[in-house]
């Protein structure tokens, strides 16, 4: 996927990744059933999605690896915060609290990044932008139900808002200048990346890693298990990576990041026509006020959106070193 600089076709691609995206729960819902544990899910559709990228990846950089090396702090910190870090901290906070409770507050990501953005720019947000917050969170609660706010496990609240850091960091991350290097390249080498080291956690016993390999019901039919697994690594990985970072490039981090929050919408329509579950009408209205938060965050420009300077430390070695002590 090529880069572009228009808004609207940064919001069409936007969508697309949201879309993508929103694939994931009807493909890997039955895979789960089925006893694939949530980290072997993960990786494998991880470092499927990273392999079905490397090859478009190698033909974009046509040997400019120099891209490829100036750009390793970011894929470094890409692969470890925006792909391990975020999904190990997901998994982590549904053990304890509902799973609607931690989608919620990973979802949270686009008013951290307004929050920081305030803090750092030590400007006000501008109305839109606060209107535009309020419709998406209001979208968000009735999208995944109301019954998600409630009094749950702190230790599980805090792997959450961790899972919120992280995901707030992928958008940060992706929509940072490329200097060469493709949204395909850049998405393929964090994928394999981020599946490598959630499979050495795996194998290493940090994480459990089981797998069934036998047919699967999908939409009414039984299908071998590699079929869903093979398009969630596709269509929900490598696709919607791709088509996110792209967005974030042409949207900046915050507007990106609002328009993610479709992925919900997405993901209950899918839910509705792949696994039968029921579509309440309340989550249409919820669709309909995340497309308002999104129109008023659009509306309003990115004057206070996060600043780079901030950002200048992803790239640094210094800032990577930091990184990788953590782990």
């Amino acid at each position: 996927m090529v880069k572009i600089s228009s808004t609207s076709a940064g919001l069409a691609v936007a969508v697309l990744g949201s879309l993508s995206f929103g694939t994931s729960g009807a493909f890997i819902k039955p895979l789960l059933e089925a006893g694939w544990s949530p980290t072997a899910a993960v990786t494998a559709r991880v470092v499927i999605g990273g392999l079905v990228l490397l090859p478009v990846a190698l033909v974009s950089l046509r040997g400019r690896w120099h891209a490829l090396w100036r750009a390793r702090w970011r894929v470094i910190v890409m692969a470890i915060v925006g792909v391990v870090i975020t999904q190990v901290f997901y998994f982590a906070a549904i053990q304890t609290i509902p799973v609607a409770t931690a989608l919620l507050i990973e979802l949270l990501a686009p008013l951290l990044l307004v929050g920081v953005a305030w803090a750092t720019t030590r400007r006000i947000p501008r109305a839109l932008v606060l209107i535009g917050s309020v419709f998406a969170v209001g979208g968000l609660l009735l999208v995944i139900g109301p019954g998600a706010i409630r009094a749950v496990d702190p230790v599980g609240l805090m792997f959450a808002f961790c899972a919120m850091i992280g995901c707030a960091t992928y958008f940060v991350v992706a929509a940072r200048p490329s200097d060469g290097l493709s949204p395909v390249a850049f998405a393929a080498s964090g994928l394999v990346l981020g599946g490598l080291i959630l499979g050495l956690l795996g194998v290493t016993g940090l994480l459990p890693l089981t797998a069934t390999f036998g047919d699967l019901p999908l939409a009414g039919i039984e299908l071998p298990w590699w079929v869903p697994l093979v398009i969630v690594a596709v269509v929900s990985t490598a696709i919607a990576y791709v088509a996110g970072i792209t967005a974030a490039e042409a949207l900046g981090s915050r507007l990106a990041s609002f328009v993610s929050l479709l992925e919900v919408v997405f993901a209950a329509l899918f839910a509705w026509l792949l696994l039968g579950e029921q579509l309440m009408p309340l989550q249409l209205l919820g669709g309909a006020l995340i497309l308002g938060g999104i129109a008023a965050v659009r509306a309003a420009g990115s004057t206070d959106e996060f600043p780079a300077t901030s950002l200048e430390k992803l790239e640094s070695p210094a800032f990577g070193a930091q990184v990788l002590e953590t782990r």
